[in-house]
């Protein structure tokens, strides 16, 4: 019988026969990640435990993301804790400061991950590897400790739901939208501790960057991981990026899914996810003309480069509404200057955005744009849970950065293409 792709991944980590859904088996772990709010629980329990020292320097990844440069005194502490650990531990990829960007976007970039990596993090966004071809999943800060000292885990082996993504989309509708449409038909827990794993001609066609925005999202649906084949174009993204190792892998065509979802993305608008789940999905122009107080455009979603081309090209010419803060945090050092370079700084500048650094900060609530009670915001951003970037008052509405700059830009949600 045929394997699925996370079979055939976890298989060539364990020294057990892989035989099918449900099975337990112990795995070894490539890369092992935790960032400057999750990794002080994972530390204390990896002293708990008794353990002298971490499994692996050059496979333990600390990236204090979420609140650098520090906001307050506990954010403060708390990095003080990581960066002391770091270096108690000699941790090789230990980011803060100038080099840190948002982790999900930052070690793809640095090649330290990559096709058939089995990779475990104390994020639920972790999954977002799986763009790569890599096994990567979200995990609790104790699991993570354990995994720091052990260098493996276990795992159930996961159902997989199919996703195929055919037909040609049109302008500003790309991989945000296909996921969100994918969310809005499973809801958020159609996929719970399930692999998704994706194909189809608009997949083969696909940007990493693209592929990146649809894993990160497959915790929203409540999937384990996203999965895309590791073919020619992930193992030629990583290795340019400096990851060694990695082999051509998809799922054997025999494997066996406990469902197939087929998704002709031909003639679909934008999609927008409502408050407060974002399974609450809409084409764009349903909910055209809610006036909007914030836009953020970034995160480990769409902060990549490709994404803030696409919102250049929506702003340039063009003026931010004076009453909506339009916020854009380029993912990485790296990104950021390649905003400079290409001249899209300057467009988002006079445009009247605000631009940032490299931070998860307003994802979460956690600071760079919080949002009062009774206000509404649209962000590129993957979680419109109530309260999550602010007051419980306030609203969320989840979209691609070109919905999310045509909406800075008017005032109120709107479809880009109608600008």
């Amino acid at each position: 019988m045929g394997q699925t792709l996370a079979e055939k991944i976890l298989q060539n980590h364990t020294d057990q026969e892989v035989t099918g859904t449900g099975q337990i088996v112990q795995c070894r772990v490539d890369m092992v990640l935790a960032n400057d709010i999750t990794a002080p629980l994972a530390i204390k329990s990896f002293k708990a435990m008794g353990a002298k020292k971490v499994f692996d320097q050059d496979k333990v990844s600390l990236v204090c993301d979420h609140f650098t440069p520090n906001k307050d005194i506990d954010s403060a502490e708390q990095v003080k804790v990581v960066r002391e650990f770091a270096e108690e531990m000699g941790v090789t990829h230990y980011y803060e400061c100038g080099e840190v960007g948002v982790e999900h976007a930052l070690l793809p970039e640095k090649g330290i991950v990559g096709p058939g990596d089995i990779v475990v993090g104390a994020d639920s966004h972790t999954c977002t590897y799986g763009g790569l071809g890599a096994f990567a999943t979200g995990m609790g800060s104790t699991d993570i400790g354990a995994a720091m000292a052990l260098g493996e885990t276990w795992f159930k082996v996961p159902p997989t739901i199919r996703v195929n993504f055919t037909g040609t989309p049109g302008q500003y509708v790309g991989a945000k939208d296909f996921v969100l449409k994918q969310i809005g038909i499973l809801g958020v827990s159609g996929a719970l501790y399930k692999a998704l794993e994706y194909g189809g001609e608009v997949v083969d066609n696909m940007s990493l960057e693209g592929r990146m925005t649809i894993a990160n999202m497959a915790i929203e649906a409540g999937g384990k991981v996203g999965l895309f084949p590791a073919d020619q174009k992930a193992l030629d993204y990583s290795h340019n990026a400096g990851f060694s190792g990695g082999e051509l892998m998809a799922a054997d065509e025999d494997a066996v899914y406990e469902r197939v979802l087929d998704i002709d993305v031909t003639g679909m608008a934008p999609q927008v996810a409502c408050p407060h789940l974002p399974e609450n999905v809409k084409p764009v122009d349903e909910t055209a003309g809610l006036r909007i107080h914030q836009a953020v455009i970034g995160s480990c979603t769409n902060g990549r480069i490709e994404d803030m081309r696409l919102a250049a090209e929506v702003l340039k010419g063009r003026k931010v509404d004076p009453k909506v803060r339009c916020i854009i945090l380029p993912a990485t050092p790296s990104i950021w200057k390649a905003c400079m370079k290409e001249g899209l700084m300057e467009i988002f500048m006079d445009a009247g955005c605000i631009v940032g650094p490299p931070t998860c900060g307003p994802c979460l609530g956690g600071h760079m744009g919080i949002l009062a009670g009774g206000e509404r915001a649209i962000t590129t951003t993957n979680r419109n849970f109530k309260g999550r970037m602010g007051s419980l008052e306030s609203e969320v509405f989840l979209s691609n950065p070109a919905v999310a700059a045509a909406s800075a830009v008017a005032g109120e949600i709107t479809n880009p293409a109608k600008l």
